[in-house]
């Protein structure tokens, strides 16, 4: 084989690597975080993803989101938005993992500052992994690159980001309906489920999986 040939080649491999690397971390973070703090001790479930920054799985919730971070930023694409996306997707991962969830209960005004800053950061990389998911995955440069796997990697590319689109409309929903002070609905039974933190989990699974299949993990081209 010729060098330019290996060279390009091994590149490639490279870049799938780095995308299943991404999925496999998505995938992994909310069994790593749920199933982690009760092994250490500590039984039951947070009611959020970004909750378990308070227990003995911090490191593991900071540390996942910063090896995201690191994997997006190094991301390229075909185009100057692919890098931009992957670029702020870096940003606002690192964001969430640096400026954590206000505590419960109590906080402090600072507290609460901090905790606005990370539900901005949180709110914007799942909105930017969305993104990635409908408009930047789905494309094609050419329609010899249109196989049939391709268009099925394109169904679950959409699948995946308009669930996590969906997450993210019932969070705010559950916010504003059931975990809001002043909602009618504060002392409802529904916020013992802890929605938010399965919400989040489905919109990260959704997140991991789209990733996989862009590593071509799932529904690889043959040959």
């Amino acid at each position: 084989m010729p060098t330019d040939n290996l060279s390009e080649s091994n590149l490639v491999l490279s870049y799938l690597t780095l995308r299943r690397i991404v999925g496999f971390i998505g995938i992994g973070l909310p069994f790593a975080l749920a199933v982690g703090k009760i092994l250490l001790g500590e039984p039951g479930l947070q009611s959020s993803i970004s909750g378990y920054y308070y227990t003995n799985v911090r490191n593991i919730l900071v540390g996942g989101l910063c090896a995201i971070g690191v994997f997006m930023l190094s991301y390229r694409g075909y185009e100057k938005r692919d890098r931009w996306s992957g670029n702020f997707a870096c940003i606002f991962a690192i964001g969430v993992a640096l400026f954590p969830v206000a505590p419960d209960p109590s906080p402090s005004q600072l507290d609460t500052i901090i905790g606005r800053f990370h539900l901005a950061f949180a709110t914007a990389m799942f909105l930017t992994l969305a993104y990635f998911c409908l408009a930047l995955f789905t494309k094609t440069h050419s329609p010899k690159t249109m196989t049939k796997k391709k268009k099925e990697r394109n169904i679950v590319y959409r699948v995946c980001g308009w669930m996590i689109l969906a997450c993210i409309a019932l969070i705010i929903a559950c916010e504003l309906l059931f975990l809001n002070d002043y909602s009618m609905f504060k002392d409802s039974p529904i916020k013992q489920l802890d929605q938010v933190f399965w919400l989040e989990s489905i919109a990260i699974l959704a997140f991991g999986f789209s990733w996989l299949t862009k590593g071509e993990f799932i529904l690889a081209d043959e040959g």
